[in-house]
């Protein structure tokens, strides 16, 4: 019998004995948890897949191009430089044209009817022209659309100065500035939209997209008033204020054609020295997605289709009159306070505040219509209704200051409204239409431009061909007194019966609803690369 150590008798054996816990591993162990330990050498009950060797390049790419999309400081403002000429020349040849015209190549007011008739049209026209041709053309060497704008600046810069220039004859004066106002207006136009279509091949980051827009556009309100002030200052000595008291030529002084000449140098001048710098510090990518010739819908097809959707037919026809309306205001402004308010000292001073007033007018505008809605803010418009009426009825000079600034209000809300409310004329006609091919949106863009500018030179071409039916004299000293009732009536009820009819139009019918958020983000960001002209020349025809 073997011999148990300890005391007592030798237990019975239990059935169900308790393992040792020295003995045997806990089934559930709770250890503490070891830092070194691996969770990925665990199997996981629900394994997620990983990345797609080809998805995992493909996001490795995607963040090599977001970066190499980055547009630098001096990239978008040598961007900016481009547009700063044609709207220095713009707005030079808005408020001075006419009266250069008149008083000093001295033409009959029906042939300066003609003339800015004929411009207007061949602009208007020249829209689907160029967009035709530079869809058409080839790349040559790394680029698309720069040889365009390089081959349309010296020709551009060369009509700009003979527009302005006197020629040695008399005669055939009319034909000459018919001539060249026909071929700047044009050349202008073949000069734009190539410019404003490289914004979508600078880069492929619409963010990007959007700054250089920015850039481009700050860049433009710049040379509006550059236009206005250094043209303005230097013509400034060729009407006399005491031309009724010296002899010779009652309107303007001997130097006034050598005066004008100066100006239309300095800004031919800025074409040159402006697209240098666009060349020397832009460089056009190739673009990813290019459509061939014939894909998307042609200019014609895309017009009908346009033409056929209600509320982009109220929009066009509403700014038809307010376009016109605007373009009469700004064209007679001066010759008003030169010949009906005897303000020919102020002129100057007139122009830049309604230009100061427009620029710095448009940030508070671009709020009232996020807060108010569109339809609401168009009421803007019609604020410079009873000033222009004050001034025709009473033509001082604190009067016009006022007027002078009201109108650059109203002349602000005025451009600015069209292009807010054209996306959601798109949207509309998008979610209503089968057709979304390529250039529908610039076919809304490029239509929009065409008949504007039919409008205002139609606008023009009547209300000067209204100077010639009431005597205007272009060496009299004093103008008779039916050429100053039509003077006040061309910048006071013509403007006003004109907005008046637009916003009436306007106003008439259910606003386009909106679209969805994230698809209207999309196409959002896709048209503020285009609010001048068109975002992409491509697809046009």
């Amino acid at each position: 019998m073997e011999e148990r150590a300890g005391p007592g008798p030798n237990p019975e054996p239990d059935p169900n004995p308790e393992p040792d816990p020295d003995l045997e591993p806990d089934p559930d162990p709770d250890p503490e948890p070891d830092p070194e330990r691996d969770p990925d050498l665990e199997p996981d009950p629900h394994p997620e897949p990983g990345p797609d060797p080809a998805t995992a390049a493909a996001l490795l790419a995607r963040a090599s191009d977001s970066r190499a999309s980055r547009l630098s400081f001096c990239t978008k403002m040598c961007y900016g430089f481009g547009g700063i000429p044609n709207q220095v020349a713009t707005s030079a040849t808005s408020f001075y044209l006419q009266l250069f015209l008149l008083d000093v190549a001295q033409i009959p007011a029906a042939q300066v009817s003609l003339v800015l008739f004929g411009g207007k049209v061949s602009g208007a026209v020249a829209d689907p022209v160029a967009g035709f041709f530079i869809n058409r053309s080839r790349r040559t060497g790394s680029a698309q659309l720069m040889p365009w704008v390089l081959g349309c600046t010296p020709f551009l810069s060369l009509a700009y100065f003979f527009l302005w220039f006197l020629p040695p004859f008399s005669s055939l004066r009319g034909l000459w500035y018919t001539t060249f106002s026909c071929l700047f207006q044009a050349l202008a136009t073949f000069f734009q939209v190539p410019y404003t279509a490289l914004t979508m091949l600078l880069t492929s980051s619409p963010k990007e997209r959007d700054s250089a827009t920015a850039y481009r556009m700050t860049m433009e309100m710049v040379g509006t008033l550059m236009g206005a002030t250094v043209h303005g200052l230097i013509v400034s000595g060729a009407h006399r204020s005491n031309h009724c008291e010296l002899p010779g030529p009652a309107a303007v002084s001997p130097d006034a054609g050598r005066l004008y000449s100066i100006a239309a140098a300095v800004v031919a001048a800025t074409y040159p020295v402006c697209v240098s710098l666009l060349c020397l510090g832009v460089r056009e990518q190739p673009g990813p997605a290019d459509p061939g010739p014939g894909h998307g819908l042609g200019f014609l097809t895309g017009l009908g289709l346009t033409t056929r959707h209600p509320p982009y037919v109220k929009l066009v026809v509403s700014f038809l009159f307010i376009s016109a309306a605007v373009q009469v205001e700004q064209s007679y402004l001066v010759l008003f306070c030169t010949h009906a308010a005897q303000l020919r000292e102020h002129v100057q001073g007139l122009v830049l505040t309604v230009l100061v007033s427009a620029v710095l007018s448009t940030p508070l505008w671009e709020w009232v219509l996020q807060r108010f809605g569109k339809r609401p803010s168009a009421l803007g418009i019609c604020v410079m209704v009873p000033f222009s009426i004050l001034l025709a009825a009473l033509p001082t000079a604190s009067v016009a200051y006022v007027v002078a600034f009201v109108s650059g209000m109203s002349i602000s809300v005025a451009l600015l409204l069209p292009w807010s409310m054209l996306p959601d004329v798109v949207d509309d006609f998008q979610r209503q239409s089968q057709h979304h091919g390529p250039g529908l949106e610039t076919i809304f863009y490029s239509s929009y431009v065409f008949f504007t500018k039919l409008s205002s030179a139609c606008a023009l071409g009547i209300s000067t061909l209204s100077l010639e039916f009431a005597g205007y004299k272009v060496e009299a000293c004093k103008q008779a007194a039916e050429v100053v009732v039509a003077l006040k009536v061309l910048i006071g009820a013509v403007p006003t019966c004109l907005i008046l009819v637009g916003l009436c139009v306007l106003m008439v019918g259910p606003a386009p609803s909106g679209q969805e958020p994230d698809t209207a983000r999309q196409h959002r960001l896709h048209r503020k690369s285009s609010l001048s002209l068109v975002s992409d020349s491509r697809g046009l025809l």
